[in-house]
């Protein structure tokens, strides 16, 4: 199991660029989950205060995964000065961690279902 759990965060202009980011990067096994929503951000860019709508990912990995996703987030991000900001984890349970894991780092042992019935 790994030990410890990251999660990357970034702003994207669209929920397009946001959903081909996360896309990619969950197959290709760098983060197990992007969670995103839309947010308004208002910020200094250029000399200007800027006010746009703007979507939030959470991209949740191992500290193993960390930097190649990091990596791969810069590479396909469509701003010129990306945010990404990596997050510890603290108390993460168990199951959790092993799924991420699995997900990234692991051989998958078991198909995990998101929502239990």
């Amino acid at each position: 199991m790994a030990s410890s759990g990251t999660i990357i965060l970034s702003t994207f202009p669209s929920e397009k660029s946001v959903v081909d980011v996360a896309d990619k990067v969950v197959r290709d096994r760098l983060c197990a989950c992007v969670n995103f929503t839309q947010i308004r951000s208002i910020y200094s860019w250029r000399g200007k205060i800027e006010d746009q709508k703007e979507f939030v990912a959470l991209f949740k990995t191992t500290a193993t995964s960390a930097k190649r996703l990091k990596a791969e987030i810069a590479r396909l991000h469509p701003y010129e000065v990306p945010e990404i900001v990596e997050l510890k984890m603290q108390d993460v349970s168990r199951p959790y961690l092993s799924w991420l894991a699995e997900s990234t780092d692991g051989v998958p042992k078991k198909r995990h279902n998101a929502a239990k019935r």
